[in-house]
């Protein structure tokens, strides 16, 4: 069963950092770029960052680049987002996903074929 799980979320004050991680299982995903996404309350999922099979960075939001830093692990099957310089425009819930077989353009939420469950990250001013 594959499976992708988050963790690494929590409150933290504005200026503030955290590292998430997304361990895969069930499947391994050495092939496929990976992604990380974002959904506030009230707004739709955005993407956020991704990193092809070899860890290169794929593209960052304009909103966050400068301050978040994706990268992956693939001998542990795990990606990671370091975020700094944390905005309370950040608060969300953190998913990552991975686009194994939609060829769409992997900026849109819906070509992505795996997710998890998400993390909270609640950024306080």
């Amino acid at each position: 069963q594959v499976q992708l799980v988050e963790s690494g979320g929590g409150t933290v004050q504005a200026g503030g950092s955290l590292r998430l991680s997304c361990a895969a299982s069930g499947h391994t995903f050495i092939r496929y770029p990976m992604f990380w996404f974002r959904q506030a309350p009230g707004r739709e999922r955005e993407f956020i960052a991704g990193v092809d099979w070899s860890g290169t960075p794929k593209n960052y939001a304009g909103s966050v680049k400068g301050r978040f830093t994706v990268s992956r692990d693939n001998g542990d099957d795990a990606m990671y987002l370091q975020m700094n310089s944390l905005e309370p425009e950040d608060t969300a819930v953190y998913y990552c996903a991975v686009q194994a077989y939609n060829t769409a353009d992997y900026r849109d939420p819906k070509s992505m074929d795996y997710w998890g469950e998400g993390t909270l990250v609640t950024v306080s001013s």
